[in-house]
């Protein structure tokens, strides 16, 4: 990299930091920082969306699918178009007038309105740990992306300066400043992409015919992919758009319901077909590069997620891979910053229950600070992004997923059904993931947990129903 590539970086981080600033100054509360005032338009809304869902992590996890998988590894994402899509047609109109009446700022206040505080105090922990473990992924992610693309930068040194930029600005910021540069940075990844990143990979690769002949058929291929893989991903990423905190921090700053199912939809679209076969198709063309000399290493012997990274260093002109690089470390950011206010709403609303303006706006900064810090040791000690990133995922999906089908499908859903389903679904994920366990079918710890914690609320809500007869 050149001093421009690096003054572009700066500018941008600068810019971002300045934002953080700037709606430091006009937040009145917490209701400012956690939903902004809930007057957010679809589109602010629906690219702030994807660009957290997808992030830094997916696009530099499907980099390492697309260089191992080829094309078939964009089918993770089409489980996010699946997942915005339903969530947009069952979940919303369920809960955003309820939201909205009781001025619900996270997601186990929703949990709470339904079943009671002991529900929302657990949800509340289950959310925090997931998006400490998210968080990490994003910074890991960025981590990954400087160190393979910045001589002399240890992914260590990396690691702390990517999580102290996240860390500042979404303190000083809120949701209002989440999602305005959450947009910016959403148009700079995509046009980094589109314009920069896949043009000069196909011209250095000898344009598409050649470029395509470098690639195994196989590769080519949505169908290569085992169904057990797709069930594991169905599992994990569908149940997100009805469990994450970030997402309903949205549905809430939505003024109006039609305004946050518009956003859905357009976040689906943006999740796939786009997204996804953008990521994968670098990861392709960095499988071709290393075959055709362009960058050091063999296939076998290089990280699957840092191929990527390494091919725009050494492809990029001067200039260009500065802004290809801001557009990573946008995607990066977007969903660090989302992930963190998510966890910090968790820990002070749900679990210690503060609540407050001005004064608790100060606590919540100070929250967001120390989770920060736990999410920077975090990305130190797992090394893969994706495994980072679907293990936070599979966490919350297990013990949070089916009280929400709870609510939605049942006029009265049993508190101790929710109770048992969170602890089973969690503690059982907990064993399967850590435990030296063979699961049978190459199946996920996820879907065995999920079915676990299915079973135990619909015994209680049986009891439950048997009782009032």
């Amino acid at each position: 990299m050149t001093v421009i590539d690096f003054v572009i970086i700066a500018i941008y981080l600068a810019v971002v930091l300045y934002i953080g600033y700037y709606f430091h100054k006009r937040n009145k509360g917490a209701e400012d920082f956690y939903v902004g005032g809930r007057n957010m338009s679809k589109w602010h809304l629906g690219l702030s969306v994807v660009a957290t869902d997808v992030g830094g992590g997916f696009s530099i996890g499907l980099g390492g699918l697309g260089f191992t998988m080829g094309l078939a590894g964009s089918w993770l994402l089409f489980s996010g178009l699946v997942g915005a899509w339903v969530a947009a047609v069952i979940l919303i109109p369920k809960v955003y007038s309820t939201a909205k009446l009781h001025r619900f700022l996270t997601f186990p206040e929703l949990l709470k309105h339904h079943y009671g505080s002991r529900i929302a105090l657990w949800a509340g922990i289950i959310s925090a740990i997931g998006y400490i473990g998210f968080t990490g992924s994003q910074v890991l992610a960025g981590a990954k992306l400087t160190a393979a693309t910045i001589d002399g930068l240890t992914f260590h040194h990396a690691v702390f300066i990517l999580g102290a930029v996240a860390i500042i600005y979404t303190a000083m910021g809120g949701i209002k400043a989440v999602i305005y540069t959450d947009t910016i940075q959403w148009i700079i990844l995509l046009s980094g992409l589109l314009f920069i990143g896949v043009p000069f990979a196909l011209i250095k690769n000898g344009g598409w015919t050649e470029a395509m002949a470098g690639i195994p058929m196989e590769l080519k291929q949505l169908t290569n992919i085992s169904w057990s893989t797709m069930v594991n991903w169905m599992f994990t990423i569908i149940p997100i758009w009805f469990i994450g905190m970030t997402l309903y921090q949205r549905i809430y700053a939505a003024k109006s319901e039609q305004e946050a199912k518009k956003a859905w939809f357009i976040a689906g679209l943006f999740e796939y077909p786009i997204m996804a076969m953008l990521g994968v198709f670098l990861g392709l063309m960095a499988r071709v590069s290393l075959g055709n000399g362009l960058m050091p290493g063999t296939i076998d012997g290089i990280d699957p997620e840092s191929a990527m990274p390494q091919m725009l260093k050494y492809i990029i002109p001067t200039g260009a891979l500065g802004l290809i690089l801001a557009a990573y470390f946008s995607a990066i950011l977007s969903t660090a910053d989302s992930c963190l206010m998510a966890a910090s709403g968790n820990i002070i609303s749900d679990v210690l229950r503060i609540k407050g303006t001005a004064g608790s706006l100060k606590l919540v900064q100070l929250a967001t600070f120390l989770i920060g810090g736990l999410s920077i040791a975090v990305a130190l000690l797992i090394p893969s992004v994706l495994e980072l990133m679907l293990l936070a995922y599979a966490f919350m999906v297990s013990g949070l997923f089916i009280p929400v089908l709870g609510f939605l499908f049942f006029t009265k859903p049993s508190k101790l059904g929710a109770g048992a389903s969170m602890i089973t679904g969690a503690s059982t994920m907990a064993i399967l993931e850590f435990a030296p366990l063979k699961l049978p079918y190459a199946l996920s710890p996820v879907v065995f947990s999920v079915f676990i914690s299915l079973l135990a609320f619909l015994l209680f809500q049986l009891l439950s129903t048997k009782r009032t007869e």
